[in-house]
């Protein structure tokens, strides 16, 4: 390498790789010292120089100036240094100067493996420094490539893992779509050093925080979020302003706010994005969990609400045609307003409610392996109490609850043991 072209490559790779050339030189410097001591031995004292102005690297081999020579790879005779006519004592290191080229080719393999050894250290390093104060924030990047765990995402200078766990399901991702996602780990040496999720009920929390100007300044505050990834998310907002609606806030003039979030919520999902796998509800969160839970519950209406302060249970009373939307797909509805207010909530229908006033249909509901469901279809046949189901023959209870023989004669027993304690 001519004079002055190792000085442009550590300036070009330092610009590539946003590394000072401080960095590049230290991590140089090493290698060429690592390599020289493999050439020459341990026991050699190497200094290894870079000259700036020439852009180029001095070798020393350092040998101590000693009276008798006993160890010539390490000492040097002063007798000999004065017939060269050099002025030295006892003690001195003297430097002789080694040329690159007297490495050999293993030497360059070794230091070329060191360097870029030092290099991705150094890189690893840049990267913790960069994104370790944006954990729990999201990161932008690029769908760069696919390996066995999961999609690896092209964050500026980084590589970000986006494992299968923290996708949200039914997202498809294709080679070069952007996408966000939130920063859940971030490693130092670690590969990928990032982390991000998808799936995460924090990464909607945030996607608020980013669109709604209330949030950031503080009148509009995220209390609770409830997610069921690629489904349904519940928000719970409150205002410290009286005159500014959080709900509205976060949704925006003709939902022009949510849209937004809905749109990257729903990116990497199939079919036609406009039709939103996953919806979001924001609701209007309050500190009285029997109020909270009205709001909680939408879409579906409340007609009552019976607080159990001890079990931290809420008795929900709902219309006969809201049940099914106050549960919801696989019990998503009640499950999610649950994990928003933070209590258990059990749904009624307003005719189940009704029912359970009654204190011999009471009973007939502790009767173990009777459903409230099953104890319903049997009230509506006139079975009310344990009396009248045991004076009922087996095989109408089985048709009346579509059960079969075996677990009505078990129903039976039970209500037979019931009826005598």
């Amino acid at each position: 390498m001519q004079q002055g072209e190792l000085k442009k490559v550590i300036e070009a790779l330092s610009k590539e790789k946003g590394l000072s050339k401080e960095i590049l030189i230290e991590a140089l410097l090493e290698g060429v010292k690592t390599a020289a001591k493999k050439k020459f031995g341990n026991k050699v004292k190497i200094e290894v120089k870079y000259n700036e102005e020439n852009g180029t690297i001095d070798i020393y081999r350092l040998k101590e100036v000693v009276s008798q020579v006993s160890n010539p790879e390490t000492e040097v005779s002063l007798e000999e240094l004065q017939k060269m006519g050099l002025d030295a004592k006892i003690g001195d290191l003297i430097g002789e100067k080694i040329e690159l080229q007297e490495l050999g080719r293993i030497a360059a393999q070794i230091v070329k493996q060191l360097f870029s050894q030092r290099v991705r250290l150094a890189e690893k390093q840049v990267v913790y420094e960069e994104f370790k104060h944006k954990l729990g924030d999201i990161v932008s990047g690029y769908v760069h490539r696919f390996d066995k765990r999961g999609v690896i995402l092209s964050v500026g200078r980084a590589e970000a893992l986006l494992p299968e766990e923290e996708q949200v399901p039914g997202e498809k991702y294709i080679r070069g779509t952007r996408l966000k996602a939130l920063l859940i780990e971030v490693y130092r040496q670690q590969e990928p050093q990032l982390v991000v999720s998808r799936s995460h009920p924090a990464f909607v929390k945030k996607l608020f925080e980013k669109e709604v100007p209330e949030i950031q300044e503080g009148i509009v505050k995220i209390v609770a979020v409830a997610r069921e990834p690629g489904s349904r998310t519940k928000i719970a907002v409150t205002s410290t302003n009286p005159h500014v609606d959080p709900v509205g806030a976060c949704i925006g003039v003709r939902g022009s706010r949510i849209s937004v979030i809905l749109e990257e919520i729903n990116l990497a999902s199939k079919g036609d994005k406009r039709e939103y796998r996953e919806k979001i509800d924001v609701v209007l969160w309050d500190p009285d969990p029997a109020k909270f839970v009205y709001n909680a519950l939408a879409p579906a209406e409340c007609s009552k609400v019976i607080v159990d302060e001890k079990n931290k249970l809420l008795e929900v009373v709902v219309p006969d045609d809201q049940l099914s939307l106050a549960i919801g797909k696989k019990g998503e509805n009640v499950k999610l307003a649950s994990k928003l207010v933070g209590w258990k909530i059990d749904i009624l229908s307003e005719t189940q409610f009704l029912r359970r006033q009654e204190p011999e249909f009471l009973k007939l509901l502790k009767v173990t392996g009777l459903s409230d469901e099953t104890a319903g279809h049997l009230y509506e046949a006139g079975i009310k109490d344990l009396k009248t189901l045991l004076e009922t023959p087996a095989e109408k209870i089985a048709e009346i609850t579509k059960l079969s023989l075996d677990q009505v004669t078990q129903i039976l027993e039970k209500a037979k043991k019931e009826q005598v304690g």
